[in-house]
């Protein structure tokens, strides 16, 4: 079982919410359905930051560290290259895998479009943030292909919506 420790900040999404209990399944099912399922087992926990925030805030750092200027849903910094993580020996000490941000205003409208809670779709985010964070990515359709189909399983086994149907 991975050991995850991880650090929300809130800024503006609903508070009735637990986000760190859905954040941290989200991660956990990430990683454990990952080529790096091991990450984060015995004593040396997995260090993961998720930002909820505004439009606005992702904007500014898509600008930033992108060179996009928009909003988008989910944004993944992560701290290690994959094959740092794939010779990573287990040290006591916490991995530094990276933060995530999710941006209000564009989820809640991708939601409502696709007619699920934000909830179910902050979970997709967080997923998909998770495995930007352990290398996987959607550019190259093998890629994309490779990357849905571990958020399909992922999201099912949650119990989830599968976001890339229809």
């Amino acid at each position: 079982m991975t050991r995850l420790e991880l650090g929300i900040v809130n800024e503006g999404w609903l508070e009735s919410v637990d986000w760190e209990s859905l954040a941290e399944k989200a991660a956990v099912a990430a990683i454990a359905a990952s080529e790096f399922s091991t990450l984060g087992a015995g004593n040396t926990p997995v260090e993961i930051a998720v930002r909820l925030t505004s439009d606005a805030e992702v904007q500014a750092l898509n600008r930033t560290y992108r060179g996009k200027d928009a909003p988008t849903n989910v944004l993944s910094f992560p701290m290690l290259a994959p094959q740092e993580l794939a010779t990573l020996k287990p040290a006591g000490h916490e991995i530094l895998l990276g933060d995530i941000a999710l941006a209000l205003e564009t989820c809640t409208r991708e939601a409502a479009a696709r007619d699920i809670p934000l909830e179910a779709h902050a979970t997709h985010l967080i997923v998909h943030g998770v495995l930007h964070l352990l290398g996987y990515d959607h550019i190259a359709e093998d890629e994309a292909e490779a990357m849905e189909a571990i958020e399909r399983d992922v999201l099912r086994k949650l119990g989830l919506h599968d976001p890339y149907e229809d």
